[in-house]
């Protein structure tokens, strides 16, 4: 079996740019719909699939999409007959699957070359499927992660929008995402369809997005399979951070200077930020309590 490969130029990749990239994955033993079944049946059993009908819309909550349209078929249902299920589905962290886990290394170890020099300390790694029927939508909304997505088979329409534009996700929106993992401010017009870069996918095709980069996903008129590969890296935890502490500034009534308006300032807020966390992080080791981490090689299932 060849290694999987995504096609990255080293010249041109730029960590917080939107791009079009091309792929060899397409055939790959582990991406074909029978592998696809047998997986959706081991990670319903870790509850790693999350599903929703053809109902939702651009619009739809991502979130509560699956409560708000279920899809009342199984897995390995749903895989199976994809093309007449009206639904999508997702098959999440399937890096907590010991035979997709090797694959997911074996891909993002063939970019970290050019990653790292630009953008180092890829971490958190993690792999997510998606099936789709014919005319499906994925709802906008956006991920903590980088992200390489690759079309592995059917055609869809790929709608992104810069990490940076205010107009389409605002700085709270931002900061509330970070800090409390919550999209409630991620929401859709129909305006944002002028701002977006638009990727039509076939297989041997993809994108790369940026952490926080929105998107929405509009299926074509045959069932799709998409694979994505994402990971955190030292500045996605340094943004992360840097949005948490103005939330925090925030609560205590204080209007925070947006994240990159000043590069002394954030480099000064974070050293602070740094500081406290660590403290924190081993007052609540030293209680038994949980803490939030984002620097383990893999995300956890």
């Amino acid at each position: 079996m060849s290694a999987p490969h995504i096609h990255v130029d080293a010249a041109t990749f730029d960590p917080w740019k939107i791009q079009a990239l091309t792929h060899a994955l397409s055939d790959h033993p582990l991406l074909q719909l029978d592998a696809l079944v047998e997986l959706g049946k081991r990670q319903q059993e870790r509850n790693l699939v999350r599903t929703h009908s053809s109902d939702a819309k651009a619009g739809t909550s991502f979130a509560d999409a699956p409560n708000l349209h279920p899809n009342q078929q199984g897995a390995a249902t749903t895989l199976a007959d994809i093309a007449n299920a009206r639904a999508w589905m997702s098959l999440l962290n399937v890096q907590a699957d010991p035979i997709y886990r090797a694959f997911i290394d074996e891909v993002l170890d063939s970019v970290k070359p050019v990653t790292e020099v630009r953008d180092p300390g890829m971490c958190y790694r993690a792999g997510w499927i998606f099936v789709s029927s014919p005319n499906t939508i994925t709802p906008f909304h956006m991920d903590h992660e980088h992200n390489f997505i690759m079309q592995i088979r059917g055609t869809k329409r790929l709608y992104t929008w810069d990490p940076f534009d205010r107009t389409v996700v605002s700085e709270r929106a931002q900061e509330l995402f970070h800090d409390k993992h919550s999209r409630e401010l991620v929401t859709w017009s129909e305006d944002w369809r002028s701002r977006a870069r638009v990727f039509d996918l076939v297989p041997g095709q993809g994108g790369y997005m940026p952490s926080t980069a929105p998107h929405m996903v509009e299926n074509g008129p045959e069932p799709s399979i998409t694979i994505s590969f994402t990971y955190y890296t030292d500045s996605t935890r340094r943004r992360e951070l840097l949005y948490r502490g103005n939330a925090g500034l925030r609560r205590f009534g204080i209007e925070p200077n947006p994240v990159g308006s000043s590069g002394t300032r954030d480099k000064a807020k974070l050293a602070v930020l740094s500081g406290f966390t660590s403290a924190k992080n081993l007052v609540r080791r030293a209680m038994g309590k949980s803490i939030r981490v984002n620097d383990q090689p893999y995300a956890p299932a």
